[in-house]
Order: C-alpha cells, then structure tokens, then sequence
C-alpha cells in the first residue's frame, strides 16, 4: 500500500491527521474493510435464512 492510498483511505473513513497517532496502518485496513462490508450487506444479506434453510445445510 502506498502512503497517498493509505491516506485517501483516512479520508474516506473520516480519520483526521491527529486520529491517526492512536491508529495503527492495520486498524486503518481493518475500519476500511468493514465499511466496505456493511455497504455490501445492505444489498446481499436482505434475506435471512429460515429454519428449513439450516435444516437444507
């Protein structure tokens, strides 16, 4: 990863320049990662399984 993607990165989770004395580059990724996530399961995840289902597995 390079330092311009790292810090677009912190500005699209809103981290600001003083936040990032208490983050690591990895909690960074991590936040990142699970904001992308949850954007995903908005869509993907809007049907939740039945009991049949589990019992289909």
């Amino acid at each position: 990863m390079t330092t311009p993607l790292f810090l677009l990165r912190c500005v699209q989770l809103g981290i600001s320049i003083r936040d990032l004395d208490l983050l690591t580059i990895g909690m960074v990724n991590d936040m990142y990662v699970e904001s992308n996530n949850d954007d995903v399961a908005d869509k993907s995840y809007a049907v939740m399984a039945s009991q049949s289902d589990f019992d289909a597995f």
